[in-house]
């Protein structure tokens, strides 16, 4: 059944469907667990040589689990942003006071600070390519000398990948790894690693690769990723 308020509200364009994106998002409390350390530790503190004593900024935080990894890591520098009032709700009140609530381009306005490490986990597919290369170009004037920017962003390239893609009425952009890399360089970044982002016991990756292994013996044309997202590392050319 429809809510009458739902009813009343327009829908013209893609960014109106957050008037009811509470209603398809999922709340949950920032609290971490080994399988979220394993896997942080898997797709984002290995492949983009994250150190205790950097600095970070995480864009679009959702309820804060990646900053509590970072606090379980050591890491005390650390910022986010986020347009959702709610998730203050999920977090600790040691995360929820380094997290700025508003729009992403006036937050990044009135930000001075430099950073060694910006991620962004199943947001950058939520801007447009247009969009995501202004974003990447501004994010350059907050990196540090040798600083990356991490994304986790659905692989459309792979037939797994397309649910995460597709079952998001906000999602602007469609990418494999081949359009990152486009997008990247001409927002003046080279991708310095991607990687499948796996999730799931050891037992069930195992199984996985082998399986992935047969699928490229046999196809004529396998996606260069298998993985249903996919993480990229980018440093500024």
């Amino acid at each position: 059944m429809v809510s009458g308020m739902a009813l009343d509200l327009k829908f013209e364009k893609i960014e109106d469907f957050y008037q009811v994106y509470d209603r398809h998002r999922t709340y949950v409390n920032a609290s971490v667990r080994k399988k979220h350390i394993r896997n942080f530790d898997e797709q984002i503190w290995v492949p983009a040589e994250v150190k205790p004593y950097h600095s970070v900024l995480e864009l679009g935080t959702g309820t804060g689990l990646f900053l509590a990894y970072l606090e379980s890591k050591g890491i005390g520098d650390f910022k986010g942003i986020d347009s959702d009032p709610k998730v203050l709700e999920y977090m600790p009140q040691s995360i929820a006071d380094k997290v700025t609530i508003g729009d992403i381009w006036v937050a990044l306005e009135n930000t001075e600070n430099h950073f060694d490490r910006i991620v962004m986990l199943d947001v950058f597919e939520h801007f447009s390519y247009f969009e995501g290369r202004k974003l990447l170009s501004e994010l350059r004037t907050h990196l540090t000398e040798n600083g990356k920017i991490i994304l986790r962003i659905p692989n459309a390239a792979s037939p797994f990948g397309l649910q995460y893609q597709y079952n998001d009425l906000t999602h602007k952009a469609v990418y494999g790894p081949g359009s990152i890399e486009h997008l990247a360089y001409a927002a003046g970044y080279r991708v310095e690693r991607r990687l499948s982002a796996r999730r799931g016991n050891p037992v069930k990756k195992l199984i996985e690769s082998f399986v992935f292994r047969v699928l490229d013996s046999v196809l004529t044309e396998p996606p260069p990723l298998w993985g249903a997202n996919m993480i990229i590392v980018l440093s500024p050319l």
